[in-house]
């Protein structure tokens, strides 16, 4: 099966001081579908890599987030094991180090998950980029605060929160539109044989080939290295920016994120951390594992 990726370019970022060849500012190359679910601990668990890698190279790559439906299409009874999902959210936060409340199952169960999946795509509908920050959202409300996220109270609340049109929103969460987004992320995880969450598929614009699918969580370096294989070039990764600059463009972050972004110990993360609280521009928020930091814009 050939897939092609045309028309998904952007422009690069005027600021992006890295010296590129000319075609690179024009167009990015590779395009990333990464197939996650909303509820699953591993996808949640995997966002540092993510993070790690456009910090370096995401000047080579935009991301395509794919609802894959591993856990929308659970049946109910699956779901009616609270403690058991109580657990494996647990056992991936202290395996990790990003926190899941595995306290959600038993304190706010979630009994409709599929309509968490409808929203993300219904957000989607007033951009990428408002897809992407609804994601981030539902997972930060889920994992950390234990709130329902297939209540359309919360949904509509964290549509607020990122400044979305609340009428639009709302009236897409119901709308054909956003269902048949959904149902093309389904059709997209089963003709790409998608079995499991998180998968990364590499896809590279020059390249008529099928793009190279990665499923489950690896080391980082194995995502540089078919990165590169894709680009057919070595290229060096990005300065990092200052710490500062970072939590300004992600406004919320784990501890484990700073950590894995900047290859510090999650001691040393926190220590640099915490200089940025003493000069108040960071905000420190306990989680039940570990710690979150908000930027205090």
């Amino acid at each position: 099966m050939n897939w092609n990726s045309a028309g998904s370019w952007q422009h690069q970022d005027g600021n992006q001081t890295t010296r590129l060849h000319f075609i690179d500012m024009l167009k990015k190359p590779i395009e990333i579908y990464v197939f996650v679910d909303p509820l699953c601990p591993e996808c949640w668990s995997f966002e540092p890599y993510l993070k790690k890698l456009t910090v370096e190279y995401g000047r080579f790559f935009t991301i395509r987030p794919i609802l894959s439906g591993q856990l929308t299409n659970l049946h109910k009874d699956k779901f009616e094991q609270p403690r058991k999902l109580k657990e494996i959210w647990e056992k991936t936060a202290n395996r990790t180090g990003m926190c899941c409340d595995g306290d959600l199952w038993l304190e706010n169960p979630i009994h409709f998950p599929k309509i968490t999946s409808i929203a993300v795509k219904a957000a989607e509908l007033q951009g990428k980029k408002a897809g992407k920050r609804f994601l981030r959202k539902i997972q930060e409300l889920a994992f950390l605060e234990k709130k329902d996220i297939s209540s359309e109270r919360i949904l509509l609340e964290c549509a607020r929160q990122l400044n979305l049109d609340i009428e639009e929103f709302k009236s897409d969460l119901y709308s054909h539109s956003a269902a048949k987004a959904l149902q093309c992320d389904l059709k997209i995880t089963k003709e790409m044989e998608v079995e499991y969450v998180p998968t990364m598929v590499f896809f590279n614009e020059s390249d008529e080939e099928a793009g190279i699918k990665i499923s489950g969580i690896y080391p980082y370096d194995i995502y540089v290295k078919v990165l590169k294989q894709m680009l057919q070039k070595e290229p060096l990764p990005a300065r990092k920016p200052d710490l500062v600059d970072f939590l300004s463009q992600y406004e919320f972050v784990a501890t484990k994120e700073v950590a894995v972004v900047y290859d510090w110990s999650l001691e040393k993360a926190e220590k640099e951390l915490k200089k940025l609280q003493l000069k108040q521009l960071v905000e420190k928020v306990p989680v039940k594992f570990g710690c979150f930091w908000k930027y205090i814009k």
